[in-house]
């Protein structure tokens, strides 16, 4: 080899003479160095425990003199108490058996007073005849080892305590999620009658569908006698959700049936509704309103004619199935939302039901159900037309069973309240307590 310039440079120098001298170095290492400075601690001891030899190296860990352990001290003594327990136990009469331990954890006692974790190793030295002579113990510092399994241990139990925790926490949840759905039913039964009442001359029938079993609906319907032998009913739909929607369907209901029994008419009924919601709610700057449409039906017995008078506000149309097979819409133009503005106008009409015909009303959870494979599609009067038309004649009964079958097609494009509401003429006379049929 030649340094920078050509020169050359004197053989057996640099990286080479290094490792050589180390080499040298540790070739003149004596045996008893290595036994007393090893890295890990040596003693040896007769075959009762006592101590005949210890390095160096373990007497500085435990802060020993070897005059006070050589000869005087058995193994044992060097441990802890539940090292010494452990020794007697199973170390000492494991050895016995099987002639050899490795890698047992023990703690030893330092002079200190604080233990020093260990791993040790022993093996029976025996002699010529098979005798045992001695036992020779290799002892490792597991301080830090220890330390890292005790930091193991530590995370791992705040894991599992954390995870307890987060199940604890979930069960807690799902339990209130629980109490919260069967406080929320009670609460939405409550808006809703639990059941119509049987209307001579007429059959009837309802379904109300839940979104949402973590939210009050909005949705609200009733069926109840005013003056003489005329009935009235009313089916809408409040903004909003939750307790304010809850509260505004209370208020509503209770207003149109107290209105609906001082005068009948279904515009007077709805006019007055109007004008409690935009009095109570738009003086502090919260506007509520709602969608409905009243009605008041007058059964005309076996053979009488069942005239039916609607008022609308802001709501769907009502949906005819004529016993012929057709279905026609009851348009009501010109209603507006109630209680947005003062004194708005309702739209009206007026039918008249035949024996076979079902008057069906409905809120536009129905219509506005996405459909479609992006679901970016709304179901729509039309596409209901066509339904209607396609099961017409149909006793009330029936279209609520067909329609409930239909929102549960629509699957999760049904993401809002639905209530429907239907009311028949009997095909043939009927008996003397009329069905009703009520499903949620």
């Amino acid at each position: 080899m030649c340094r920078t310039g050509g020169i050359p440079e004197p053989a057996g120098t640099g990286g080479e003479a290094t490792t050589d001298a180390a080499f040298s170095a540790l070739l003149e290492d004596s045996p008893e160095d290595l036994y007393e400075s090893a890295p890990c601690g040596y003693l040896s001891t007769m075959m009762d425990g006592t101590i005949a030899k210890i390095n160096s190296t373990l007497l500085d860990w435990l802060g020993l003199d070897r005059e006070d352990v050589a000869g005087g001290k058995r193994f044992a003594d060097l441990l802890t108490i539940g090292g010494k327990l452990y020794h007697e136990t199973h170390f000492a009469p494991l050895l016995r058996m099987q002639g050899e331990l490795r890698g047992i954890a023990l703690d030893m006692r330092r002079r200190s007073g604080g233990p020093l974790p260990v791993l040790v190793s022993a093996v029976i030295k025996h002699g010529s005849e098979g005798e045992p002579l001695l036992i020779r113990i290799t002892v490792f510092d597991a301080s830090d080892r220890r330390a890292y399994e005790k930091e193991l241990l530590h995370r791992r139990q705040e894991a599992e305590r954390a995870r307890a925790e987060a199940d604890e926490a979930r069960r807690q949840a799902e339990a209130d999620r629980t109490r919260l759905a069967d406080a929320l039913a009670v609460l939405q039964r409550s808006l809703v009658p639990d059941s119509l009442p049987a209307v001579p001359g007429l059959e009837t029938a309802v379904h109300y569908h839940t979104a949402s079993p973590d939210q009050l609906g909005g949705d609200f319907y009733d069926l109840f006698p005013v003056a003489g032998d005329r009935w009235a009913f009313f089916l809408g739909d409040v903004c909003g959700k939750g307790p304010e929607a809850a509260s505004l369907t209370s208020l509503t209901r209770y207003t149109l049936r107290a209105a609906a029994h001082h005068d009948p008419d279904p515009a007077s009924a709805l006019s007055t509704l109007n004008a409690v919601l935009h009095e109570r709610y738009t003086g502090d700057g919260n506007p509520r309103y709602c969608t409905c449409i009243f009605g008041i039906v007058e059964p005309g017995g076996e053979h009488g004619r069942t005239v039916v008078r609607l008022a609308s506000g802001g709501h769907p149309p009502a949906l005819v199935l004529r016993t012929d097979g057709r279905a026609e819409y009851l348009p009501t133009p010109g209603g507006l939302l109630i209680g947005v503005v003062p004194g708005a106008p309702m739209g009206t009409a007026e039918t008249v039901l035949a024996p076979g015909d079902t008057l069906v009303l409905y809120t536009d959870g129905l219509t506005e159900a996405r459909i479609g494979s992006g679901r970016d599609e709304l179901y729509g009067e039309d596409a209901l037309h066509a339904f209607a038309t396609e099961h017409a004649p149909a006793a009330p009964r029936e279209v609520i069973t067909a329609l409930t079958g239909l929102l549960e097609g629509f699957g999760d494009g049904l993401d809002d309240d639905t209530a429907l509401l239907a009311l028949g003429v009997p095909a043939a006379p009927s008996p003397m307590s009329p069905a009703t049929s009520h499903t949620s």
